[in-house]
C-alpha cells in the first residue's frame, strides 16, 4: 500500500549529519517534568500512569513477545499499588534502579536468544524451501516456557529469512548464509541499543516509554527520528536524494527522490549497489557505517562508486563513479497534485493533497491549492471539485485552517481547548470563499488529524460532502512539538489540547462520518484512534455558528462585529438533504460496476489472508476516484436543476 511504502521510505532516508543531543541520566526527570507541564491531562505521576510506564518499558524492546518469559516480567507488570507508589518515589528521587533491574533481565534474554538463533539458522539452511508455516501471530501474552520461546523465535527468523530471500535476484547456499548473517547483524544492532550500558540510550529508552504512557500521541524522539518527521512535515531536506536499504550484498539503492542530485545525474538506478565512497570500499562496512560516511560529508561533494548485478554475466559489472553534491531537495511527489476531466460545458477538478505542509521557503499546501484551482479554471469552467484526503494523515494545524477557509466565507474553523481551560479560536476572516461550487472530500480510515479538521469543518458548514470509509481515523488532539526545530535541546511531541469544529464536535475516537459510503482499500484494516493504546477520551463543546467573539478585546471585537459578523458563513443544508439520494445512486453504480465489484472481491480476499496471518496485496485500482467523479456529476446536475440554495 502507498502509505506503507512511504513509511519505509522515511526509515531509509537519513543522509544528513544529525545533531548529537546526548542525554544523561540526570536529564530524565527534567524532561519528564517538562512533559507533565505541557500535557493536557497528566500533570504528575499516578499509579495508572506508572503501571503503563513500566509495561511500555518492557514492551518497547519485546514487541513481538519473543524474548522475555512470562515468569521474568510478570513481577514488574503486576506490581501492587504499594510497590508502584514506591517506584514513583524512587523515580522522583532520580533512582531508576527498577528499570536497571529490567535491563538485567533483558540482557539475559538477549544472551538466550542469540544461543537459540545459532541452532535456528542451521535448521533454516537445511530446510531448502518455504514449506513450514509463515503465519505471523499477534501474541498477547509472554511465553510460558523456553520451548515456546524457541518456537516463536524460530517462526520469526524463518519469516524474515524468506522475506529477504524472495527479493534476491539469484540464490545460492553461500548467499543464504549471507542473508542469515545480515539478519543476525540487524538483530544484534537492535539488541545493543537496549543492552549496552550507555547513559544516552538508557535515558532515551526511559523517556520514550514515559512519554508514550501519557497518551497515544505523546512521544520522545532520537535526532534521527526527529529528522524523518521534520522532512515529512516540510517536504524538503538537504541531501543526495538516494534512498538506501540494507541488502545481502550491502547498501542497495531502493529509490531516488525525483529532481534530486542522484536522480538528475542519470547514472544511478534502483537496485544499484554502493560499493565505494570517496575511493574507499564500503562493501564490508555495516549499513550504519555506510550511512555515517555519507552523513559526515556535511555538504561536501561525494564520490560514489556504483556497482550493479548482471544476470547475463552472472556477477557484478565493473564499478563506475558518480560525483554528487548535496543540495536542498523538494519532495514534489509528496506535494499536492491535480488533474481534471471534461463534463458538460466545463470541467471537474481532482486534487490530491497528501498532507498539510509548509516550509521555510514559503511553500505551503494552501498556496499550492489556490494555484491548482487557478490552473483548473484556465482549463474551463470549474463545475465541481474533488479534494482527495484518503492518505492525508495530517500536518500543520494553521495550514488545515487555511485550506478549510478557501471553501467558506467568515467563520470559526476550529477551536483549540487547552489544559487550563483557555480556548483559542481559529477563524477565516477573508469574507469570501475561494471556491463555492459542488465539493467532495474523499476520505478513508487513514485520513487523520489536520485532514479531519478540514473534513469536519466543511461538513459542519454543509459546503462539502464527505465520501469514503464509514469514518476517518479519529485523532482530535493537539500536540506541541520540537521536531521542526533542528537546534532543539531535545525532540518530542506532547498532547497539549483538544480541538473542536464549529458544530462543537470533536473528531476524537469517532472521526468524521461519511455522508456517502464508498469503501477504500483501508476499510478492511483496524485503523483508528480507538485501536491505539491510551487514547484521550472524547467530549464536545457548544456550537459556534454564531461566533461569540469571547476571546477578543473590546477594540478588536468592535471591528469584528462591523466587518466580520455580517459575512459569517451560513450553514448550508442542501447537500445533506440530498445525501440519501446520492448514496442510493452511488450504491447502484457500485453494484453494477464490474471494476468496483472486483475491488470488493480483492478486499475480501485480503481480509481472509489477514485472518489467516498471511496478508497478500492483490493490487487495487483507483475506483474510488472514479465513483467520486460520478457522485460529483450527480451534485452538479442537482444544482443545475435549480434545487440548490448555495450562496
Amino acid at each position: 500500500m502507498k502509505w506503507l511504502k512511504f513509511l519505509c521510505l522515511l526509515v531509509t532516508l537519513p543522509l544528513l549529519l544529525f545533531s548529537q543531543n546526548s542525554l544523561e541520566v540526570k536529564d530524565i526527570n527534567k524532561w519528564m517534568q517538562r512533559l507533565f507541564e505541557y500535557h493536557v491531562e497528566q500533570k504528575g505521576f499516578t499509579l495508572l500512569q506508572m503501571r503503563r510506564f513500566i509495561k511500555l518499558y518492557v514492551e518497547q524492546f519485546d514487541k513481538e513477545k519473543s524474548y522475555f518469559l512470562e515468569e521474568e516480567v510478570q513481577p514488574y507488570l503486576q506490581l501492587s499499588d504499594d510497590n508502584l507508589q514506591a517506584v514513583i518515589q524512587r523515580v522522583k528521587k532520580e533512582d531508576y534502579s527498577d528499570f536497571e533491574k529490567i535491563n538485567e533481565i533483558l540482557r539475559h534474554s538477549v544472551e538466550r536468544a542469540r544461543k537459540f538463533r545459532q541452532q535456528i539458522k542451521e535448521s533454516i539452511l537445511h530446510e531448502g524451501n518455504e514449506s513450514l508455516s509463515m503465519v505471523r501471530k499477534e501474541r498477547l501474552e509472554f511465553a510460558k516456557s523456553e520451548e515456546e520461546l524457541l518456537e516463536r523465535q524460530t517462526a520469526g527468523l524463518r519469516r524474515v529469512f524468506w522475506s529477504h530471500r524472495k527479493k534476491m535476484s539469484h540464490a545460492t547456499k553461500a548467499r543464504d548464509e549471507k542473508v542469515l548473517c545480515m539478519i543476525e547483524k540487524k538483530l544484534v544492532r537492535m539488541e545493543n541499543r537496549y543492552t549496552e550500558k550507555g547513559a544516552h540510550e538508557f535515558s532515551l529508552n526511559i523517556l520514550k516509554a514515559f512519554a508514550k504512557s501519557l497518551d497515544a500521541h505523546t512521544a520522545f524522539f532520537s535526532p534521527e527520528e526527529a529528522f524523518e518527521m521534520r522532512m515529512s512535515l516540510e517536504k524538503q531536506f538537504e541531501g543526495l536524494g538516494v534512498i538506501l536499504s540494507e541488502s545481502v550484498d550491502g547498501a542497495l539503492v531502493t529509490d531516488l527522490i525525483k529532481g534530486s542530485p542522484a536522480h538528475t545525474c542519470g547514472k544511478i538506478h534502483i537496485n544499484d549497489l554502493i560499493a565505494k565512497i570517496d575511493g574507499e570500499s564500503v562493501l564490508d562496512l555495516t549499513f550504519e557505517d555506510v550511512l555515517e560516511k555519507l552523513k559526515s560529508k556535511n555538504g561536501e561533494e561525494v564520490h560514489l562508486g556504483i556497482s550493479r548485478f548482471s544476470t547475463e554475466q552472472g556477477g557484478c559489472l565493473p564499478i563506475w563513479y558518480v560525483a554528487l553534491k548535496p543540495r536542498p531537495i523538494s519532495m514534489e511527489e509528496e506535494k499536492l497534485r491535480y488533474t481534471y476531466e471534461p463534463f458538460g460545458n466545463g470541467i471537474i477538478g481532482k486534487i490530491s493533497l497528501p498532507s498539510f505542509y509548509e516550509n521555510a521557503d514559503g511553500v505551503t499546501c494552501e498556496g499550492d491549492l489556490k494555484n491548482a484551482i487557478d490552473a483548473l479554471r484556465k482549463k474551463g469552467e470549474l463545475l465541481g471539485l474533488i479534494l482527495d484526503l484518503r492518505e492525508n494523515s495530517g500536518g500543520f494545524l494553521n495550514q488545515a485552517v487555511k485550506v478549510a477557509s478557501l471553501f467558506i466565507s467568515n467563520g470559526v474553523v476550529v477551536v483549540s481547548k487547552y489544559s487550563k481551560g483557555e480556548n483559542r479560536y481559529l477563524r477565516n476572516t477573508e469574507g469570501k470563499s475561494y471556491f463555492s461550487g459542488p465539493l467532495i472530500l474523499l476520505t478513508s480510515k487513514l485520513s487523520a488529524s489536520a485532514s479531519e479538521i478540514v473534513a469536519q469543518a466543511l461538513q459542519d458548514y454543509g459546503v462539502s460532502l464527505i465520501v469514503g470509509d464509514e469514518r476517518t481515523f479519529g485523532k482530535g488532539t493537539i500536540q506541541y512539538q520540537t521536531v521542526t526545530n533542528d537546534k532543539a535541546e531535545a525532540f518530542f511531541k506532547v498532547t497539549v489540547g483538544k480541538y473542536y469544529t464549529v458544530s462543537g464536535k470533536s473528531t476524537q475516537i469517532e472521526g468524521v462520518k461519511a455522508d456517502v459510503l464508498l469503501p477504500t482499500e483501508y476499510s478492511i484494516y483496524h485503523l483508528g484512534e480507538r485501536y491505539l493504546e491510551y487514547p484521550i477520551t472524547p467530549d464536545a463543546i457548544s456550537s459556534l455558528y454564531k461566533d461569540p467573539l469571547s476571546d477578543l478585546d473590546q477594540k478588536t471585537k468592535r471591528w469584528f462585529e462591523k466587518t466580520y459578523m455580517p459575512r459569517l458563513q451560513p450553514h448550508v443544508s442542501f447537500w445533506q438533504k440530498h445525501a440519501v439520494l446520492l448514496q442510493k445512486n452511488s450504491s447502484y453504480r457500485q453494484e453494477k460496476n464490474p471494476n468496483f465489484q472486483l475491488f470488493l472481491k480483492k478486499q475480501e480476499a485480503i481480509r481472509e489472508s489477514i485472518s489467516m496471518g498471511n496478508e497478500k496485496n492483490f493490487g487495487v485500482e483507483n475506483v474510488q476516484m472514479e465513483e467520486g467523479v460520478q457522485i460529483l456529476k450527480d451534485m452538479i446536475l442537482l444544482q443545475a436543476q435549480g434545487k440548490s440554495s448555495l450562496p
